[in-house]
């Protein structure tokens, strides 16, 4: 399995549990994760562990939205992005914003394609400011 796949399976597994509790293991019943299961398990893990701080990061910077306003899926995508950019070391910065770009080609809003990737940007520029600081 590619990590563009996994991706998409943590996002699905995200979405999901907007609803209803999730078992990463249901993921697995339609989709053998290979060696992919410990990118997923540890992406859903910590995003769900650190979801109040990721939404607080993002929420700051959806100028004229209120984080709650948004998409659902968008919301999910940009918690993987930002998740991927903060604590995903073995993820370069462009392959995350690039990847949570093309989750939300495929699954979000129109408009959700700059508007995520202008979002993700400045995380990235803010963040990286603040550790230079």
């Amino acid at each position: 399995m590619h990590r563009s796949r996994a991706r998409e399976l943590v996002l699905f597994a995200l979405y999901r549990s907007e609803f209803l509790p999730v078992s990463l293991e249901e993921l697995y019943e339609d989709e053998d994760p290979g060696d992919q299961r410990e990118y997923i398990e540890s992406a859903y893990s910590g995003i769900r562990a650190k979801q109040e701080d990721l939404d607080r990061l993002i929420g700051a910077r959806t100028v004229g939205w209120r984080f709650e306003r948004l998409a659902l899926l968008d919301r999910n995508i940009l918690r993987i992005g930002v998740y991927e950019l903060l604590y995903c070391e073995d993820v370069p910065a462009e392959v995350a914003m690039n990847e949570a770009v093309e989750l939300a080609k495929k699954y979000g809003t129109e408009p959700a394609q700059s508007f995520i990737n202008g979002i993700l940007d400045r995380v990235w520029r803010d963040e990286r400011e603040r550790a230079t600081s």
